[in-house]
């Protein structure tokens, strides 16, 4: 099993596809194009771990890994060097599932369609599902399927551009894998990782999850079109964030209601001139 999150899987079971915009068209389905396997990960995640330890007779041998991050760092910088040849904002998005991610992205695309160009790689155990949605708001899009695997690693950002072609000073959502523990340990060469929570969710998710936001530039508080409905203080959650990292900057929206996304916009359009 993984040493990092105890996920393993067999050979070629990640799987990186780029998503045709006619398949979604009238709910017709036909097969993905430019299915990619990556054949190369093919046992935990390819993290590397140092051989076992022989235990000496009444003695407790501690073993000590192999810096198994180092090969997804070291492609991390790849990508980070790509992104800053061609001037692309990439943005690592980050939440539990059901935080409104994908709705985000999708109200995100329609209005910023014809201002910006963007491109999505998106990230599911399963699935094309919110890959569909995607492009059916016209943005380009690669699907990542990471079979059992709880988050996206370097190397299937990296073979994703390779089949999503990004131009030169585009802007780049990458939908991470639902999850907030294990994305939070893998760089994938970002120009800035994004946290989004919902209130939905209970204001004291920082203090659950601190390594996510530990990690993460913005905090993104989604679906306040809910807060007389339920029990989320919004300055409680900032609060919290603010004792387990270095976020300072916080945009409270409704991804269904458009409250607050001109603010989020703002925020892309600074970063990306930056």
């Amino acid at each position: 099993m993984c040493g990092i999150c105890g996920c393993g899987q067999p050979n070629g079971a990640v799987t990186i596809s780029k998503i045709d915009l006619k398949r979604v068209n009238f709910g017709k389905v036909t097969p993905l194009q430019e299915v990619s396997p990556l054949g190369h990960h093919d046992h935990d995640h390819h993290h590397v771990h140092a051989p076992a330890a022989k235990q000496a007779p009444g003695k407790t041998v501690l073993q000590i890994e192999q810096d198994i991050l180092g090969k997804n760092n070291l492609l991390a910088e790849r990508n980070r060097g790509y992104f800053e040849a061609k001037n692309i904002l990439a943005l690592n998005l980050v939440s539990s599932p059901g935080s409104g991610k994908t709705a985000l992205l999708e109200r995100t695309l329609a209005d910023l369609k014809g201002e910006i160009p963007c491109y999505v790689i998106e990230g599911d155990q399963q699935t094309s599902n919110d890959a569909d949605r995607i492009a059916a708001t016209g943005a380009e899009v690669v699907q990542i399927n990471t079979g059992k695997g709880c988050h996206l690693e370097a190397d299937m950002v990296n073979e994703a551009l390779r089949q999503l072609k990004p131009t030169d000073g585009s802007l780049l959502f990458i939908e991470n894998v639902g999850n907030l523990v294990c994305p939070a340990m893998f760089d994938l060469g970002e120009g800035a990782r994004v946290v989004i929570i919902s209130v939905t969710e209970g204001d004291d998710k920082p203090l659950k999850y601190p390594d996510m936001f530990h990690s993460s530039q913005l905090c993104i508080i989604n679906k306040i079109d809910l807060l007389p409905y339920v029990n989320f203080s919004v300055e409680k959650a900032k609060e919290y964030a603010q004792r387990v990292s270095h976020i300072t900057e916080f945009i409270e929206v409704s991804a269904t209601t458009g409250q607050g996304m001109e603010r989020w916009y703002e925020w892309l359009r600074k970063r990306r001139g930056a």
